[in-house]
Formats: structure tokens, C-alpha cells, sequence
């Protein structure tokens, strides 16, 4: 409905990582809630296949092959972006590595290039779609993607945590700068859930022990993170900024046992 708060009907939305798990599912929710889409990531033929789920879905997507790890390609992006659909005003920053390795085996390599992606990559995006947006005299909403690791932590994933830590304290820095200009900067921070990189984990005995321990019982499905997006992406959160939704059924506030 268009006068729901929380549609995004009108709004120009830029998805990095939007070729699979979390970002594909924001993607084609966005899309089916009005918005122009523009799925970014490394994988043309992933991209392809998500625009084209949307369009026959009856929506409006376009694939942009982008790397975040690189300025000139993100710009190229948003410019791809705004000649389709005009000025992006609502960006999901979701592009993000995982390199598992104890602290005493971990390669320079593995620590840095997911801070590379994760933490410089999520600022690149922010800053080039901020200014374009203050360029346009637009409002705007910023969406990162988080996890529970930034808040708790996990043996063998020192720099995937580190990463999503730097991610809630740069949401809560960029809001600040910001909100003034009319851009409100906010994240989510997942806990466990079923995605295509996720689901071979949780077959495992690993995987099946840590899900009986969680307070729920269960891992989170990814149509359980819509509301969350669409709350922060939509007038619904109007007033929200500087704000990281946990969406774990209370995990990360379980005392280990």
C-alpha cells in the first residue's frame, strides 16, 4: 500500500553483496516493496540471476558487476545506478568475507582483506553515496550489515569480529556526521541464520550443537530479518539513526555456559 509507513515504493535502493545469502534476500524484499534495485557484487552471473528472479517477479532491478574493495569501481556503480534510476537513496551495505584461522595460524592476508572488504569497503560505499546524495540535496537512509560477532566473540574469527565491532561503532560515528544533511546511518546485526554460505555448518555436529544451545532453539531464518530492513529503509524509522537492531531471539545476551 502506498501509504503504509513502511513501504520503500519510489526509493532508489544499491545492495552490495546482493549476488547471494543476505543480500539477495534484502534485494528482492526491497524490490517487492517498490523499490528501483540495484544488486551489486563481485559475480556477474549471481547478479543476473538475482535481477532476473526480480523483474519476472514483477519488479524493477538492475545487475552491476562492483568490487568494494576498489573506489573506481564503486563509483562506477553509482554512476550505472543513477543514469538507470537517478540519485540512490537508500544504500544496504551486505558485501563481507569470512576467513576462519586461529589467532597463531591466522595469514597477514586473511586479516587484512577482510577488513578490507568488510570495514573499507562499507565506508566507501557510505561516503560515495553520501555525497552524492548531499550533491542532490537528498535525504537518505544507510543500512550496514552487522553480526552478533561485533558485539560478542568467536575463537578462530578474530578478524571477522574486529570487522563487524568497527562496523556498529562507524554507524554510530557516520549518524552523527550525517543526520544533519538528511541521512540516517543505522545497522542490523544478525544472529545465526540460514544462508547458502551458512548451510554447510549447520549440517555439520558443530552446527547442529551450537543450534540446541541457542535460547530459541533454532537458527534464524533470512524472511525474519525483512521487518528489521524495512523499519530502518522505510518512514517507519523516520526517527531512528545511530541504531544497531540485534536480530538474534537473544543469543548474543546468553550467558556462556
Amino acid at each position: 500500500m502506498a501509504n503504509d509507513i513502511f513501504s520503500v515504493v519510489g526509493k532508489v535502493a544499491l545492495v552490495t553483496g546482493a549476488g547471494s545469502g543476505l543480500g539477495e534476500r534484502f534485494a528482492k524484499v526491497l524490490a517487492e516493496g517498490g523499490a528501483k534495485v540495484v544488486c551489486v557484487a563481485r559475480r556477474m552471473e549471481n547478479l543476473e540471476k538475482v535481477a532476473g528472479e526480480i523483474t519476472a517477479a514483477g519488479g524493477t532491478a538492475l545487475a552491476v558487476a562492483g568490487d568494494v574493495s576498489d573506489r573506481a569501481s564503486v563509483e562506477a556503480a553509482f554512476d550505472t545506478a543513477e543514469k538507470a534510476f537517478g540519485v540512490v537513496d537508500l544504500l544496504v551495505n551486505c558485501a563481507g568475507i569470512q576467513a576462519t584461522a586461529d589467532t597463531l595460524e591466522m595469514e597477514d592476508d586473511q586479516f587484512t582483506s577482510t577488513i578490507d572488504v568488510n570495514v573499507n569497503g562499507l565506508w566507501r560505499t557510505t561516503q560515495i553515496c553520501s555525497q552524492r546524495l548531499v550533491k542532490a540535496d537528498k535525504p537518505g537512509s544507510i543500512i550496514n550489515i552487522a553480526s552478533i560477532l561485533g558485539v560478542a566473540a568467536r575463537a578462530g574469527m578474530v578478524n571477522y569480529c574486529a570487522s563487524k565491532a568497527a562496523v556498529l561503532h562507524m554507524t554510530k560515528t557516520l549518524a552523527l556526521d550525517l543526520i544533519g544533511k538528511g541521512i540516517r546511518v543505522n545497522a542490523i546485526a544478525p544472529g545465526y541464520c540460514v544462508t547458502d554460505l551458512t548451510a554447510w555448518f549447520l549440517e555439520t555436529p558443530e552446527g547442529k550443537a551450537a543450534e540446541q544451545g541457542l535460547p530459541i532453539g533454532r537458527f534464524g531464518q533470512l524472511q525474519e530479518l525483512d521487518g528489521p530492513l524495512l523499519l530502518l529503509a522505510s518512514d517507519a524509522g523516520s526517527y531512528m539513526s545511530g541504531t544497531t537492531l540485534i536480530v538474534d531471539a537473544a543469543h548474543s545476551v546468553k550467558i556462556s555456559e
